[in-house]
């Protein structure tokens, strides 16, 4: 199989919704916690996106993190919905982390997406977000 041909989509996320629920603190070692993230991308992804993380918290203030995002909008003026599965850094004031399209996830004009990226922000602030991707042929 080829290598297929790319196209980067670049978008700001605004998150519109942040609920942290620790479900394990122990006496000593990190804390566990689940995110409910609600929010919205602007750019050539245009949509709202859901997502559960699931990260752990060291004393220092640093964390890791992993997540599954439903996507709803569009993409390269297709319409449809996808998934996206995340895993990421918290180091200081800085979110970082990479994604892919989990495969056969895309629905509607979006079927038969496929793509890896990531994002980038400052605490409190919008991330910025990239995601490469084609379609199957």
């Amino acid at each position: 199989m080829s290598n297929p041909t790319t196209t980067r989509a670049n978008a700001v996320i605004t998150v519109a919704k942040y609920e942290p629920t620790v479900y394990d603190r122990p006496a000593e070692g990190p804390t566990l916690t689940r995110i409910h993230v609600e929010e919205s991308f602007a750019g050539d992804i245009t949509a709202d996106g859901v997502v559960e993380f699931l990260q752990s918290a060291g004393s220092d203030g640093s964390a890791s993190f992993v997540g599954i995002e439903r996507v709803s909008g569009s993409l390269a003026g297709r319409t449809g919905t996808f998934l996206l599965q995340d895993q990421g850094t918290v180091e200081g004031d800085l979110v970082k982390g990479d994604w892919f399209v989990v495969p056969g996830s895309g629905t509607g004009e979006l079927t038969g997406l496929h793509g890896t990226g990531g994002f980038q922000a400052n605490l409190g602030e919008g991330a910025q977000v990239w995601l490469d991707y084609w379609f199957e042929a």
